[in-house]
């Protein structure tokens, strides 16, 4: 969409994705990305980290599926996606902001690690589609006990899949 902030953050995962559906039974998984940017600094001749980046992130459907089996704490991801602005209302009636990022694309980071890619069984999904409207920002990170359900985790071997459109 035109107008949007869309970025691209390179960072640690802080613990797994966490799996749940919404009630309109949608897969969305939630994770946090640590990013520490280095500086040189040439009068010590050492590497000095800079204050670390905390960012909340979801993604969505399938891919939300293929983030939880194949991504957990520690590991280095790159994700792109949009900045979204959101204010809701704590327990103790105080409203606050947070800004948070909808993944379009996550995935390992190849710079200290290989992976080895399992392709998942393709899906019809019309050409230039991402499988269907998102649903709205306020449906985004609703809180554990306000309508989304952890899914159960599975057993396994985690690999990293990868959906391929038709050409």
């Amino acid at each position: 969409m035109v107008g949007e902030t869309v970025i691209t953050v390179v960072g640690n995962l802080t613990d797994d994705p966490e799996l749940r559906l919404t009630p309109s039974g949608d897969t969305v998984a939630h994770f946090t990305v640590a990013s520490t940017p280095r500086t040189f600094d040439r009068q010590s001749n050492e590497w000095r980290d800079a204050e670390t980046l905390f960012l909340r992130c979801s993604v969505w459907r399938q891919e939300a599926e293929h983030a939880a089996e194949s991504l957990t704490r520690g590991t280095r991801v790159i994700v792109q996606g949009r900045l979204r602005q959101r204010t809701y209302e704590t327990r103790e009636g105080e409203r606050r902001t947070v800004i948070e990022l909808e993944a379009d694309e996550i995935g390992p980071s190849l710079r200290f690690a290989a992976v080895t890619i399992t392709k998942s069984p393709h899906t019809a999904v019309p050409a230039g589609s991402r499988g269907g409207p998102r649903p709205p920002a306020e449906d985004l990170f609703t809180s554990p006990g306000g309508g989304e359900q952890p899914v159960p985790a599975e057993s396994g071997q985690h690999a990293l899949h990868e959906e391929t459109e038709p050409f």
